[in-house]
């Protein structure tokens, strides 16, 4: 075989779960300025895909907790309260991949970010987790660390992640 008819090897990404079309999108989002692009690539690959968009937040409740003893009916209230601004903060997210003609649905998780996201993408049988990524390095990542890192280093999908 001469240059010109040898076949060139290609890297082929790995299939989402159930097939080779993306049925549903898991967008996480921290609502800082850090995922507008990632939401903007969201739902391009939601309308290419023909596919669902859930749009999750994750919240670590423990971190409430670490101010010391909470009476159990002051957490659920502020528990409620939280959630509510919650959704009320992803509305125009919905709305606007609503305007797109996407399927669209708001997902609000307690727990670890990082494990509540890959919970999430395995409870939804997500084909793919997109999220935004500060763009932090040096000590600041170090001390900080990186959801993402954690959801690429453990999802049961592939990952993109879109840089601030």
């Amino acid at each position: 075989m001469d240059a010109e008819t040898t076949p060139t090897p290609r890297a082929t990404p790995r299939p989402a779960p159930g097939g080779d079309r993306i049925r549903t999108i898991l967008f996480a989002t921290d609502l800082s300025p850090a995922s507008d692009r990632a939401f903007e690539e969201a739902r391009r690959l939601a309308r290419q895909f023909g596919a669902e968009l859930v749009i999750a937040h994750a919240y670590d409740p423990a971190s409430v907790l670490a101010l010391g003893y909470i009476p159990a009916h002051a957490y659920l209230a502020w528990e409620d309260e939280y959630r509510a601004s919650l959704e009320q903060k992803l509305d125009p997210l919905i709305d606007a991949a609503r305007g797109d003609g996407i399927e669209v649905r708001s997902a609000i998780l307690a727990g670890h970010p990082e494990q509540a996201i890959i919970e999430a993408a395995e409870r939804e049988r997500a084909g793919i987790i997109l999220m935004g990524t500060h763009g932090r390095t040096g000590a600041s990542r170090f001390f900080l660390g990186s959801v993402a890192s954690r959801v690429i280093a453990t999802a049961p999908c592939p990952v993109m992640t879109v840089r601030a």
